[in-house]
């Protein structure tokens, strides 16, 4: 029996190994990994989503007042969120986070 060759995208890696560190760093990881690869739609979408998800929890926590009494909140929210990212797209899931994951769709398909 043959193994199948896994396909390596960005920074050599394979795609789950890149789409689980494409949140890694939230937003930051997200935008380097969604400007380093070009086609692999896998690792695209999860840089896409950590992305947005991860940029709207760090403005939304500096938000006067609102943001500062809800930052705690947020902050536990954003590090189950994380967790769960990871750990789908290290094992090869397309997950979709409730609002990011939709927004994240839609932008991508308007960047083809």
């Amino acid at each position: 029996m043959v193994a199948k060759k896994e396909e390596l995208v960005v920074f050599g890696l394979p795609q789950n190994t890149a789409g689980a560190l494409a949140y890694v760093l939230g937003w930051l990881t997200g935008l380097v990994f969604l400007l380093s690869e070009k086609k692999n739609g896998f690792v695209r979408f999860h840089a896409m989503q950590s992305l947005m998800f991860f940029a709207t929890l760090t403005v939304a926590s500096f938000v006067p007042v609102i943001g500062w009494l809800l930052s705690p909140l947020l902050m536990i929210v954003g590090f189950i969120a994380w967790l769960v990212c990871v750990y789908k797209a290290y094992n090869g899931e397309e997950f979709e986070l409730p609002i990011a994951g939709k927004l994240a769709k839609k932008q991508l398909a308007k960047m083809k």
